[in-house]
């Protein structure tokens, strides 16, 4: 113990009420409970209400700005630069916050294959996010315990708040990278996905310069070893299709594709909750057990039982577990070279087909493009269908130039000959409000049979508008709705939506002025 505080004074955390190190997850559950972070639900799962911030806070997010790596990054509203000085001010004040506090600190590896792994230590002052961060990092051995080394640090203090006038933030909270100190600092904010994806952003500047592509996706692999990665926003479907029973997974969500295979960089999953049932998504259900962390999930204070249809606290509820949870997750998360590549998007408008093949130029413009869309109802103001570009399926966590992401893709699928298709989990027979949600089994249908490579022997159409091969039977799917046209019963108001989303397609894809013309030409045709 006397190490670990020696450490904490190193960094200029002194005079700590008590030091907690690599506590196992039973004593952090109590510690939550007993200091009143959470109750537990009837699973016994551990439950924690995030207050303000119920999502990442991506206006709040500041990388420091040192002559060694300013080239480097890809500056603007994503990577937005704060000074040394400033960084440095509200450094030495979060740790005076600590003071006289208890702080629980957990020894964690980013990266299933040790070629490429990276030490992270975490300094916590919630019990609660400290058992998050245990269960979504891998857990080192006892044997590499003995001698770790961290690399990375993050310090999560939620109870710091910045003053905006002052410290030259945006608000209360403030999400700070440090590249050259390798250090994170986390104010204001009690949301957990905060430091799971500063991981993430720190994993995504690092591996590339390894010859490694750092990927916002997750990855299952089949009895036979084919491997199959699936991109995706937030609500596209990445944790829910890659939780398949027929399939091993490897992880949730962020995955790292070496020379030699796919890695994952975590060694848990952070699921959605909204409206999740037993059902539909019985993997996920099932992992909401002792040991995770559900976040804003409204709970019946005497059952203890879960209303996972209500949003009054918000959309985006969620749970932590690591993911041996998953009865059929592949420990380590260590597999051989991709065979699939799906693109993941839930498109409200209703137009794009809910399968279709990409050629590699089509699969560089999909993967940089990353669309999906917001829904009406879901954020204030939102009463129409949004389109939503992220570059490259994760832009809030490139710290680099979308360039050097989208070039080690092109790299990768030519040297491994992948197939890619595009995937539309969204709606049909009409936009949000009018059609239907894609239903789950027919989804899961289609994706199987890409994977055991069925849809490579199928007569497929272009899609005139998105410029897309689109298959016309599938296995176990009902034709008619392989051609989203087909499923509206208003013809020409398709025609008219279908035509304003590829506007919209080609709009965006304006930005990325130096992009070759024939990835240009392989986009919608507005």
């Amino acid at each position: 113990m006397s190490c670990i505080k020696e450490y904490l004074a190193s960094l200029g955390i002194i005079h700590p009420t008590a030091v907690h190190h690599n506590l196992p997850i039973s004593r952090l559950t109590e510690a939550a409970v007993a200091r009143g972070e959470g109750t537990l639900c009837n699973t016994g799962a551990l439950v924690v209400n995030t207050g303000k911030y119920t999502g990442r806070s991506p206006d709040d997010k500041f990388v420091v700005d040192t002559p060694d790596i300013h080239d480097e990054i890809d500056w603007g509203k994503v990577n937005s630069p704060i000074s040394s000085e400033k960084y440095d001010a509200i450094y030495r004040r979060a740790c005076a916050y600590l003071q006289g506090r208890d702080i629980y600190v957990f020894d964690g590896i980013a990266g299933a294959d040790p070629k490429y792994a990276l030490n992270i230590r975490v300094i916590n002052e919630y019990a609660s996010q400290n058992l998050f961060i245990h269960q979504l990092l891998l857990r080192p051995t006892e044997e590499q315990l003995a001698d770790y080394q961290p690399q990375f640090k993050i310090i999560a203090v939620p109870g710091f708040k910045c003053i905006p006038e002052i410290d030259g933030v945006n608000s209360e909270a403030a999400i700070l990278l440090n590249l050259s100190k390798k250090e994170v600092l986390i104010c204001g904010s009690q949301y957990s996905g905060e430091m799971k994806k500063a991981v993430f952003t720190v994993m995504n500047y690092m591996l590339p310069h390894q010859n490694v592509f750092p990927m916002h996706c997750s990855a299952n692999v089949g009895a036979a070893g084919d491997v199959a990665i699936f991109f995706g926003l937030s609500g596209t479907g990445k944790t829910t299709l890659s939780a398949d029973p027929d399939r091993m997974l490897i992880g949730d969500d962020e995955h790292g594709w070496s020379e030699e295979g796919v890695f994952n960089m975590e060694g848990g999953c952070y699921a959605k909750c909204i409206n999740l049932s037993q059902e539909n998504e019985p993997q996920i259900w099932n992992a909401i057990k002792f040991g995770a962390l559900v976040e804003n999930v409204v709970m019946d204070p005497d059952t203890r039982e879960f209303d996972f249809d209500d949003d009054s606290l918000t959309e985006n509820t969620r749970v932590g577990y690591p993911v041996d949870f998953i009865p059929n997750c592949l420990i380590p998360g260590v597999a051989g070279l991709p065979k699939t590549v799906v693109f993941l998007t839930a498109d409200a408008f209703g137009v794009l087909p809910p399968i279709a093949k990409l050629d590699a130029n089509q699969a560089k413009y999909h993967f940089v493009s990353g669309y999906t869309s917001k829904l009406a109802g879901t954020e204030r103001g939102i009463v129409e269908p949004e389109t939503t570009f992220s570059t490259c399926f994760g832009a809030p966590f490139l710290p680099l130039h979308p360039s050097v992401y989208a070039d080690l893709l092109g790299k990768k699928m030519e040297e491994h000959h992948v197939n890619v298709y595009l995937v539309n989990t969204g709606w049909s027979g009409g936009k949000y409000g009018v059609g239907k949600r894609m239903s789950l089994k027919n989804t899961r249908a289609m994706l199987s049979a890409a994977l055991n490579g069925q849809l490579e022997n199928v007569e497929y159409e272009l899609d005139p508008i998105f410029n897309v091969q689109v298959p016309k039977t599938c296995p176990n799917v009902p034709a008619e709705i392989l051609n989203p046209r087909n499923t509206w019963a208003d013809k020409d108001a398709y025609d008219a939506t279908a035509k304003d989303l590829a506007a919209r397609f080609v709009k965006n894809f304006k930005k990325y002025d130096h992009m070759p013309q024939e990835i240009v030409d392989a986009g919608p045709k507005a």
